[in-house]
């Protein structure tokens, strides 16, 4: 560190330190004194005090506490003065994305607004706040989104950050007619750097997941940004997390046991690496918890198809990658060195079977039709039907909100007799919280609680057909669906291809009641 100096500081040397002598000066001539009694001198003059500061009528005030957002602890912010904000790109957990345009550049962006309404808790405060904190550390990184900033209003608190555009990472690959190990490795290593700039700028994301890497744009070689640090901590040494988060087919084995760090978020790029290379998950059932018993086990599948036509050095590193001993699993740093990941490494450039592709398709639809059909028969319950449930709704909404939080949903099926572990009752919730707000309202409460013994009914299901067979022809047709999950900002065109071909299964283009009913009662 450089020493500082100061105007005032002034350095001296004693004379009698020196071994010399200081050169003789001429002595000084002296006014001879008049005679007689001498007037008092005068005392020295004391400098004045300076005047008290009088405060100008034109100083700007510090703004009156009613002015103070409690989220940011900031002036309120107006957004429609600094931004233009357009179409809906998407709903993620806590808030709905725009495209956005800075007004005053003309630059895109992408806005997520939070409804403040929906941090009901001092915890979720500190969550969003957290999340703020993370991007503003990590922004200016590599394959990280870029975050502009963030501005609070009355109803609504706005992040604003690097606009996407390419979309998810596998709507691009949907896209794409072909792929080989080459392109899987190519954004193999954007995904596993993101997460060694995370590391190593301090952080662990503990949500990683496909939906959470976004394209810069929709050309071929678009970078791979992440985003989504909803749940992201800083990393302190030494010590053991024990939060359940993530999406229940990404999470590592640790964090079902309630003890992990760092090395959750390898096995979650893990997760990602073995779908880009066979389609689907690793481990996998028709509900959460045959998902956590699934991961539990750890029986890790490298031998069906097709992973027969998978170069060795790729079924090396998901092995590396899917460690099930933390402490014995690849670093991301040691991931970025692995002959299979180098951009000069060994993938092979053999096309991927297109049943891959196929499998990937499906998956990424997630059965959307399913979830809006669920929607539209709560919605055609008579009062009479949901009596009970409006109750049980308004016994867990405890403090009266009209949304169900987390810890309401807990403690409601705990006096219920419920003997759910939390992070059994943490993905029931993710499941029923469709809009991905982090609470559930009323209609996502009734949607849920009908999942089972209502779909055994003819009625019910044909109402839900007929909310999409607006011409009473007997089939739902593409053009239909596309209406229909438009209105719910679902309805881009690969995922209604998706769901034609997962549902149709006579290939006959429409979808027919008994294709249809098939389809709600699968799984549950």
């Amino acid at each position: 560190m450089g020493l500082r100096f100061t105007k005032s500081q002034d350095i001296s040397i004693a004379s009698s330190s020196s071994s010399e002598s200081p050169p003789r000066q001429p002595p000084r001539k002296t006014r001879p004194q008049p005679k007689g009694p001498q007037p008092r001198p005068t005392p020295p003059r004391q400098p004045l005090e300076p005047p008290a500061l009088v405060r100008s009528s034109t100083t700007q005030q510090p703004p009156p506490p009613s002015q103070i957002g409690p989220i940011l602890r900031k002036p309120y912010a107006d957004i429609n003065a600094l931004y233009r904000l357009d179409r809906e790109l998407g709903r993620g957990q806590f808030g709905v994305t725009y495209l956005c345009t800075e007004i005053s550049t003309g630059i895109q962006y992408a806005c997520k607004s939070i409804s403040r309404r929906k941090l009901m808790t001092q915890k979720d405060i500190e969550d969003v706040r957290r999340e703020i904190l993370m991007m503003e550390h990590l922004s200016r990184q590599p394959n990280i989104v870029e975050f502009k900033g963030a501005y609070e209003d009355r109803q609504n608190l706005h992040l604003v950050m690097e606009l996407c555009s390419g979309g998810e990472l596998f709507d691009q690959i949907s896209a794409k007619g072909s792929y080989s190990e080459q392109e899987a490795a190519r954004i193999g290593r954007q995904v596993v750097n993101a997460v060694h700039v995370c590391h190593f700028m301090g952080v662990m994301h503990r949500d990683l997941k496909p939906e959470n890497f976004l394209l810069v744009s929709k050309s071929d070689d678009a970078p791979l940004k992440i985003t989504g640090f909803h749940h992201s901590v800083f990393i302190e040494p030494g010590k053991v997390y024990n939060d359940i988060v993530g999406s229940a087919y990404s999470v590592a084995p640790e964090v079902l046991k309630q003890r992990y760090g760092k090395e959750i978020d390898v096995w979650s790029a893990g997760i990602i690496l073995y779908i880009l290379l066979s389609g689907s998950p690793p481990f996998w059932a028709e509900n959460e918890k045959g998902i956590f018993e699934a991961i539990m086990a750890g029986n890790l599948d490298l031998e069906s198809h097709p992973w027969p036509s998978i170069s060795s050095s790729a079924k090396d590193f998901i092995k590396k990658m899917l460690m099930r001993d933390p402490k014995k699993r690849i670093s991301a740093a040691e991931a970025l060195e692995h002959p299979w990941l180098r951009a000069d490494g060994v993938a092979s450039d053999k096309p991927i079977d297109n049943a891959v592709l196929r499998r990937i398709r499906q998956f990424r639809a997630s059965n959307k039709l399913k979830k809006l059909a669920l929607k539209v028969i709560a919605l055609n319950l008579s009062e009479e039907e949901i009596k009970g449930l409006r109750q049980m709704f308004n016994n867990m909404d405890t403090d009266g909100s009209g949304t169900i939080t987390f810890e309401e949903f807990k403690s409601g099926l705990t006096r219920l007799g419920s003997k759910l572990a939390e992070p059994e009752i943490r993905q029931l919730m993710d499941a029923v919280d469709v809009d991905k707000s982090g609470t559930i309202d009323y209609t996502e409460f009734i949607t849920a609680t009908i999942n089972r013994h209502k779909l055994e009914r003819e009625d019910d299901l044909l109402k839900a057909f007929q909310y999409f067979d607006k011409d009473n022809s007997g089939f739902i047709t593409r053009d239909e669906l596309g209406v229909a999950m438009t209105q719910y900002g679902m309805g881009d065109e690969a995922t209604i291809d998706e769901i034609i071909e997962d549902v149709d299964t006579d290939k006959d283009g429409r979808i027919n009641y008994e294709e249809f009913v098939a389809m709600m009662r699968r799984g549950t």
